[in-house]
């Protein structure tokens, strides 16, 4: 949910900013206009309830409130001194082995130059060997103390450092990384790929700085290099050679390039070989390959374990670490591919991902504005109207009492008409997700009336963040002046956490947990409310969407061209709107004023947490914007411009600890906005406040992927987007695509047009084409997740990840996979009726099947093929050699998965598929009893044979087979001779094998089996 007046940024794809204007109640008020038509047919909906306001704050917080210091970021600064010319660098010295690798101590290789912080004079190198495929260099600072301990040391309990394998004693004998240093002229160190000689990390040439608030150190990399990671931000896929990556968690709408929510200092360097025949590589630089060749790739990962705000600069032939403190705690993945990288990457630094529960793969419904419980069963009922699956409804912070987490608004969400609606949905097979805010509020003290429980429990249990004097730290949120918990050893946040949320679900009978405002966000610069709680409750110092001055004009590129009448009349509204915020605004400074920029220099012994003298290119400037300021304080006395990266990584951990105290010995499902590298073994992610523009629809793939990276593959964005409008088209195109993505949710904007998929008729269609796809898919989705569950394999990848040989593919991120057998080519742009799309590895041995059609595509290699998606249609494509167990649609997971079953199985060159199952009871932490089923085809018969207790009684329906270059002739299953039920289309090569039933009455899955043909 976006905390901000909508922004739109023009990025790839060019925005007209036009809209209609159907505006709902605002939540602190009152501003409608007369709806304007909606483009295309209009499904006729149930009513929508009505919008009772049971409150109206009488104090509004100045905008000013949320105004910082003026800064000028440093890689734009022309009067910034630059570290690599003025820092002495370190020499090494006392260089010992250790049976795993090396210790050194380092120290300063003249005076220091204390630029952006002061130099810490002795530093300790240890590099370690830890496994057959990872690499560890640490530098930290030598002399530590309590009192300085964290602002060098990310602690253990906080975020575990990959350790020692077990049997590294003989494992690394295998590692193909090496470590070298040298002291000319000063410390540097490179690490090589033994196997090839290649230069993976190398600080030679350059000086490595280390302050208590600057750290840097500088590798070549070479060139048009390929760097994928570093996330979060929206980005294409390939980060490219001319880009600045901020790490710090921020509170903004999915600014393009800017720093958002989540915090992942990782990447994976893909580079691509040619290979000549005597087994020399050559390093391809090119973006253009040769479809004819035979190429060769390696990749390798590189994860800076550090939780301060930081700064990489991707240059041409460089990349620029930047750090306002912690240390250099590095780990080199070997790889030799992407994937591999991944899965290190989860098994030794993030922990593999949390199983999720079998229904959180259905569609889930949300948006800003769903007023009360009456309307929300209108939605539902929507759904069950026009046949629309729909698995979770979701409400935003509109059913709060007063924005305070823990309490429903007694007359629009009163609890016991809750309960009756969640009955109905879990009688149904669904269920019901709100959202949680990181945020406590302050009852004002002088308004008897004004109690809050959960806030004097959290006060007497010294479970919220202080300002450095021992006050408590308040800032301001939804609600008003707000506290925020304190996550850390010598507080009791955790176990308040846990008792509110027991508490809270003893009224609400909530399935999952929905946390926002992570980063963690204030809406305010300090802290603001410590001398004005007496204003409680107070209004955020900025217009909510609807309220005058903010009401949504916007809508996706093109509208102007599908629909003219409205987007006139938008246009106009949006002008209209422009003047009359300019006239009230405050005068903007001429081109030729110079900003009065804030520049601090260090203070021997000192930090300066608030402005550190190195200012690092946050999307918000003054890190205290938006954002709780670096200089609270928590119980144990660390500050959190120390942790601040952390907040939403350890309300995610907190929250599944209440979860499990909830629901024990069952999955907690909690979506996410802030990460942090770990979080994903608790929760899942969605993209956050995105817009409803084409451009944004193709950020969600990058994104996607970079979160499997990351080890979140629970991911899924705001589909047919949250900010502005969204429109037919769009909706149309986007419901059909995040199909395809794991968490599946539509959710806008408040005062934002309707876009749930019952809206125009068209969508309606194209959603149900979608999600029968889906639903026949789940099983496989579900086996994908359990194989990321136990082995850090990815769910969504990129075509460079299946395709690791093939230099074309380094940027492609227009198309996935889901999984390795299902390829997707969505259309990503207005107007379009066919999309280009690539078939890597066709004409060298893959080949692929339309998924309507079952027809073999006739694709050659390098090919980029125009495919005919007319709207309401999304290409998809099965890989020749894959096995899929499916089931069949229904209105709920719960229902499908009470379906027959069907395996398609689709033929590679050479005759060959196979495949997975993995089945439980969808909902154990720790299932009592799994089904692990193994498929293989091979020379005109399919085997099954399964291995483990879960009993699925579901009998098997029919086979469909792919690729079948004859009729079958004689078919059986285990010997018995099947002479009904099979077809075979010449044209398609498609066999199809029916009327199983009546062989597998007591499961698919019971017996093993062989079906030939």
């Amino acid at each position: 949910m976006c905390s901000l007046p909508l922004i739109i940024v023009n990025g790839l794809i060019s925005s007209v900013l036009v809209s209609g204007a159907s505006v709902q109640s605002s939540v602190f008020g009152t501003a409608t206009v007369d709806s304007l038509p909606t483009a295309g047919a209009t499904a006729t909906l149930a009513p929508s309830g009505t919008n009772t306001q049971t409150y109206e704050p009488e104090f509004t917080i100045p905008t000013n409130a949320d105004n910082g210091a003026i800064l000028i970021p440093n890689i734009v600064d022309p009067q910034a001194a630059n570290a690599q010319s003025v820092c002495p660098g370190y020499k090494a010295s006392d260089v010992q082995r250790t049976q795993y690798g090396l210790t050194a101590s380092l120290s300063l290789a003249g005076k220091a130059c204390s630029l952006y912080g002061n130099d810490v004079g002795q530093l300790t190198l240890t590099v370690e060997y830890q496994s057959s495929d990872r690499l560890s260099v640490k530098i930290e600072a030598s002399n530590l103390s309590a009192q300085n301990s964290s602002w060098f040391i990310l602690p253990e309990y906080l975020v575990p450092s990959p350790q020692l394998d077990s049997g590294a004693s003989s494992t690394i004998i295998d590692n193909d990384l090496g470590f070298f240093w040298e002291n000319d002229p000063t410390f540097s160190f490179s690490v090589i790929r033994k196997s090839t000689g290649d230069v993976l990390f190398s600080t030679g040439g350059t000086q490595l700085v280390y302050e208590d608030q600057f750290i840097e150190f500088v590798s070549s990399l070479p060139q048009n290099y390929n760097l994928y990671g570093l996330g979060e931000t929206i980005h294409s896929f390939r980060l490219g050679n001319n880009l600045t990556r901020t790490i710090y968690a921020a509170d903004t709408g999915d600014t393009i390039d800017a720093n958002i929510y989540g915090s992942h200092p990782v990447y994976v360097d893909t580079r691509y070989y040619d290979q000549d025949s005597s087994g020399s590589l050559m390093l391809v630089t090119s973006n253009i390959s040769d479809p004819t060749k035979e190429y060769v790739s390696y990749s390798h990962g590189l994860y800076n374990r550090n939780s301060h705000g930081q700064e990489i600069l991707l240059n041409p032939t460089n990349i620029t670490w930047r750090a306002l403190g912690g240390s250099i705690d590095l780990y080199f993945y070997a790889g030799p591919t992407a994937k591999d990288v991944a899965a290190t990457h989860q098994q030794a630094a993030t922990g593999l991902p949390a199983m999720q529960k079998y229904h959180t793969f259905g569609f889930h419904q949300c948006r800003w504005g769903y007023r009360n419980w009456s309307q929300v069963a209108d939605v539902v009922a929507n759904f069950a109207k026009f046949q629309i699956p729909l698995e979770h409804i979701w409400t935003d912070i509109d059913y709060m009492y007063q924005y305070r987490d823990f309490q429903n608004d007694p007359i629009r969400f009163g609890y016991d008409e809750g309960r009756a609606l969640i009955s109905n949905l879990t009688a149904n097979g669904q269920h019901y997700i709100p959202i949680v805010d990181s945020a406590i509020y302050v009852p004002n003290p002088q308004n008897a009336s004004d109690a809050y429980a959960p806030f004097n429990d959290g006060n007497e249990t010294n479970s919220f963040m202080l300002n450095p004097d021992g006050s408590l730290y308040v800032g301001d949120v939804w609600p008003g002046y707000t506290v925020f918990p304190d996550w850390l050893p010598g507080s009791g946040a955790g176990e308040w956490w846990i008792n509110q949320m027991t508490q809270w679900h003893r009224n609400v009978n909530w399935s999952g947990v929905w946390i926002d405002m992570s980063e963690v966000s204030s809406f305010c610069v300090g802290s603001c409310g410590s001398n004005n709680l007496s204003l409680n409750p107070a209004h955020p110092p900025f217009s909510l969407p609807g309220e005058p001055g903010s009401l949504v004009l916007t809508y996706p590129e093109g509208f102007n061209l599908t629909n003219a009448t409205e987007a006139a009349s938008a246009s106009s509204a949006a002008a209209s709107q422009a003047s009359a915020n300019a006239a009230t605004a405050p005068p903007i400074p001429t081109a030729t004023t110079t900003p009065d920029y804030l520049r601090t220099t260090p203070t021997p012994g000192v930090r300066n947490v608030n402005h550190p003298p190195y200012v690092i290119n946050n999307v918000q400037g003054d890190l205290a914007v938006h954002a709780v300021s670096p200089n609270a304080t928590h119980h144990n006395g660390i500050q959190e411009y120390d942790v601040h990266n952390l907040f939403g990584h350890q309300i995610l951990n907190a929250t599944y600890n209440a979860l499990l105290n909830v629901f024990p010995g069952k999955r907690p499902f909690i979506i996410g906005r802030s990460t942090f590298v770990g979080s994903g073994q608790w929760a899942g992610h969605w993209g956050g406040d995105n817009t409803a523009l084409f451009e944004y629809m193709y950020f969600s793939i990058p994104q996607a992927l970079s979160f499997s990276l990351f080890g979140i593959p629970m991911f899924g964005v705001d589909t047919c987007g949250f900010n502005g409008n969204s429109d037919e088209e769009l909706c149309n195109r986007w419901m059909q695509l995040s199909a395809f993505f794991p968490f599946y949710r539509n959710h806008n904007v408040l005062a934002a047009v309707p876009q749930e998929p019952y809206v125009w008729s068209s969508v309606i269609e194209a959603t149900k084409t979608a999600m029968s796809i889906r639903f026949q898919l789940l099983p496989y989705m579900y086996t994908l997740f359990y194989q990321a569950h136990t082995t850090g394999s990815t769910v969504m990848r990129a075509l460079s990840w299946e395709f690791p040989n093939d230099p074309s593919l380094a940027g492609a991120d227009m198309q996935f996979f889901l999984g390795p057998a299902i390829l997707v080519t969505p259309v990503l742009a207005q107007g379009m009726t066919t999309v280009d799309g690539v078939f890597p590895g066709a004409g060298k041995g893959e080949i692929y099947y339309d998924w309507y059609t079952q027809s073999r595509v006739n694709a050659s290699a390098g090919q980029n093929m125009t495919i005919d998606a007319p709207l309401g249609h999304i290409p998809v494509f099965v890989r020749g050699g894959s096995v899929l167990p499916m089931q069949q649609p229904a209105m709920t997971t719960t229902a499908a998965r009470k379906t027959p079953w069907s395996v398609l199985v689709a033929l590679s060159e050479g005759g060959a598929a196979s495949g997975s199952l993995y089945l439980d009871d969808g909902d154990s932490l720790s299932p009592p009893a799994i089904l692990n089923v193994n498929l293989a085809a091979t020379k005109g018969a399919l085997y099954a044979f399964a291995m483990g207790h879960f009993n699925d009684t579901n009998p098997l329906a029919n086979v469909i087979i792919l690729g079948v270059q004859q009729s079958p002739t004689n078919v059986t299953l285990n010997g018995k001779s099947i002479t009904k039920g099979v077809t075979y289309n010449s044209t398609s090569k498609v066999a199809v094998i029916d009327g199983l039933q009546s062989l597998t009455g007591g499961g698919a899955w019971s017996n093993d089996w062989i079906l030939k043909w």
